[in-house]
């Protein structure tokens, strides 16, 4: 009870200082970033660990750079994410665009739903704002839900409050068999860590072994949707494109993981890219292919 009395009080904290202007939350991004990054040293050995065993390529100065461009764009992003939560829809359109909508069209026009593949790199709390002004259509969301009831009911509205569903993982395959008579555009995060009794295939990403979350590959088996990746692209502070990059028309037709090795190569092409934007705080390679009995394994 005091708990989610407590977490209730969180929520409406957030909601006050995302009434702040962008101009002021961006001033708190930067104190933030110091304190983060210079002061705190928040997660930095996760942090320069990731980018060593990814880019052992790169020189030390090389991997210090991103890594002080990563902290400075995580203090922007956690700004960022509060604002969404009182965003207008006007700034929304406004502040993340899309470039090739018509692209949803064109698979809706053949009778076609649609998987979105996503990575946590760039604002894809925004993103998922936009998503409510693409189309008619159905759109849906797929989340894990916290562990805090009180914070992921919070979140899930403000997520939805311009039209999109939000789905929990667990119901996500149970929802899309009931909506298959609809045409859908479905997003799910492709780089999340599966659990440890599911983590069954690895591929190598970002040079490691890493187990490789198969819940794109298995939605898209069973509905025959059409698979897109959506890329976002930072533009300037606050201001985003995001783009729908055709992968598989016709999944039925491809063998086991491919569809997974194609959304996963496209998502390490883009960290490869602008490396900065991907989550490199998180613990993504925490499981390894000894801890799992007989893990499948591609290069």
């Amino acid at each position: 009870m005091i708990k989610n009395g407590l977490s209730r009080l969180g929520t409406f904290f957030l909601y006050l200082v995302s009434l702040l202007p962008f101009w002021f939350l961006y001033l708190v991004a930067d104190v933030l970033f110091v304190v983060l990054y210079h002061i705190t040293g928040y997660r930095r050995k996760v942090v320069q660990n990731n980018l060593l065993n990814s880019f052992p390529e790169k020189s030390e100065a090389e991997r210090k750079v991103i890594e002080r461009k990563y902290y400075k764009y995580m203090a922007d992003l956690m700004m960022e994410s509060i604002k969404n939560i009182s965003m207008s829809a006007k700034d929304v359109q406004r502040r993340m665009r899309p470039t090739n909508p018509e692209l949803m069209e064109h698979y809706f026009s053949q009778g076609k739903s649609i998987i979105a593949a996503a990575g946590h790199y760039g604002n894809w709390e925004m993103a998922a704002l936009s998503f409510g002004f693409l189309t008619d259509k159905r759109r849906m969301v797929i989340y894990k839900p916290q562990s805090n009831d009180v914070f992921t009911d919070f979140f899930n509205r403000t997520r939805s409050r311009f039209g999109v569903t939000m789905i929990s993982m667990k119901q996500t395959l149970r929802k899309m068999i009931e909506y298959k008579n609809e045409l859908t555009f479905t997003v799910l995060a492709s780089d999340q860590t599966p659990v440890k009794h599911e983590a069954n295939f690895f591929m190598t990403f970002l040079n490691q072994p890493t187990a490789v979350f198969l819940g794109v590959e298995k939605l898209t088996k069973v509905t025959d949707c059409v698979v897109v990746f959506y890329r976002i692209d930072l533009v300037k502070r606050g201001y985003y494109t995001y783009t729908f990059v055709p992968l598989v028309e016709n999944p039925k037709e491809t063998k086991p993981y491919e569809i997974t090795e194609i959304h996963v190569k496209y998502l390490e092409s883009l960290i490869r890219e602008k490396p900065e934007y991907w989550l490199w705080s998180h613990r993504r390679w925490k499981i390894k292919p000894e801890d799992v009995v007989k893990p499948v394994v591609h290069h």
